[in-house]
């Protein structure tokens, strides 16, 4: 076998995953490629739509390959921002038509807890509770292990403040825990067990391939159409128009 087939037949083994997100106040898309990873992040609350084919377009030609080439895509699912979600996902899904590749959805919680960890290694394996801002003054959360980080220890859920904070009191979090993105703006938080809190973390295309990979080698990936978004939302909204109509 020549050096130039062998090198390609390396290539064809290396597991090429495209990730999108738009959960939150950022565009980001991340290729991940053989333990490499090439990313567009730009902080935008707008302009979502805009803006992604052509980070897209920029991934791909950094790293050299075209969409036909990718194993999968991956994007988060939730939950999130009822528009950012639907943006990433729908558009995620017309590329996954278009090349005709799986897709795996990935939690932006475990996302922003994965970053988060990046961002701060001084935390080491601690645990790590991503809260995003879910309006009605609620919260999107989980809490997540270095050692099982796609897996929140607490089921993900949309709590008011105080709640979430008896249900961390109420958990016996190993400790020290950490806390991370703009959900813990709230003032409730104060009392909350966590040693510190990075509120100005946000969700990286780049954790979500980096999460998408063991996801995708065991299994999880789906076909486009199969593609849903996790809102966590519905069962509250429900909850409250009951009340609304108990009035």
């Amino acid at each position: 076998m020549t050096q130039f087939a062998l090198a390609e037949l390396l290539t064809e083994c290396i597991v090429k995953i495209l990730a999108l997100d738009t959960t939150s106040g950022a565009c980001s898309v991340a290729l991940y490629s053989g333990g490499q990873v090439c990313e567009q992040f730009v902080r935008a609350e707008r302009d979502h739509t805009r803006r992604l084919l052509p980070m897209v377009d920029q991934v791909l030609a950094d790293s050299g390959l075209s969409l036909s080439q990718l194993d999968a895509l991956a994007v988060s699912r939730g939950p999130g921002s009822f528009t950012g979600l639907r943006i990433a996902i729908s558009f995620t899904q017309g590329l996954a038509f278009a090349a005709d590749k799986p897709v795996v959805p990935v939690s932006s919680l475990a996302a922003l807890a994965a970053g988060a960890r990046r961002s701060h290694p001084e935390w080491g394996d601690s645990p790590i509770v991503a809260m995003l801002d879910a309006r009605m003054q609620q919260v999107y959360w989980g809490i997540y292990s270095a050692g099982a980080p796609h897996d929140s220890l607490l089921a993900e859920a949309v709590q008011d403040p105080d709640r979430v904070v008896q249900s961390l009191r109420e958990s016996d979090l190993p400790q020290p825990a950490y806390g991370a993105g703009p959900g813990w703006h709230y003032p409730e938080f104060v009392d909350a067990p966590v040693a510190q809190c990075d509120m100005d973390t946000p969700i990286h295309a780049r954790e979500i391939a980096e999460l998408a990979l063991p996801l995708w080698q065991n299994g999880a990936a789906v076909a486009a159409e199969e593609l849903e978004p996790l809102y966590l939302r519905d069962e509250v909204t429900w909850q409250k128009r009951q009340k609304i109509r108990s009035k």
